[in-house]
């Protein structure tokens, strides 16, 4: 039970993660009140990084702010190794 937990945790941080890279970039698009970079990074540190780096390069949005495009890569490697390790411990 605490697997489905968890995959289910993953795949609804994730999901968020990338709608909300979504809406940001629509609201930029349309000069609109946007979503905090701090609330972005946030969701990929709670284990979106997936979903926040795929968004990043299908909707094309932070791609050249380093915060981003250094950070997200290393919090999914990060949580990558993580979940390697829990994996391997048992």
């Amino acid at each position: 039970m605490p697997f489905r937990l968890l995959v289910s945790y993953l795949l609804l941080i994730n999901a968020l993660s990338f709608g909300l890279m979504c809406l940001d970039k629509a609201r930029a698009k349309k000069q609109r009140r946007r979503i905090p970079e701090a609330t972005l990074l946030w969701t990929a540190a709670l284990g979106g990084s997936a979903g926040c780096l795929a968004a990043m390069y299908t909707v094309r949005h932070k791609t050249l702010h380093r915060k981003f495009t250094w950070g997200v890569p290393l919090l999914l490697l990060a949580q990558l190794g993580l979940a390697a390790w829990l994996w391997l411990r048992g």
